[in-house]
């Protein structure tokens, strides 16, 4: 699922809550889900943690996910 989509889906507390939960911001999620910035590698595998897989590493970091994390290529591949 998209970011977005998710992030869109709660009320706005709730998106300060999960945000505090991966360790960033409301409005930082938020830039990032519009596309106009990227997620460090610690918030997206928070992210992906937190919704239990609903939103995906590489969802998160599409351009870059196999270089940051050569093990989940090897899980797509099986």
């Amino acid at each position: 699922m998209e970011l977005r989509k998710y992030l869109f889906e709660m009320p706005p507390q709730e998106r300060q809550a999960f945000a505090e939960r991966v360790g960033t911001t409301a409005r930082h999620l938020t830039n990032v889900a519009y596309g106009s910035r990227t997620l460090d590698e610690k918030v997206c595998v928070a992210i992906e943690q937190c919704t239990r897989k609903i939103v995906t590493r590489q969802e998160l970091r599409p351009d870059d996910w196999q270089l940051i994390w050569p093990e989940l290529k090897e899980r797509v591949a099986a």
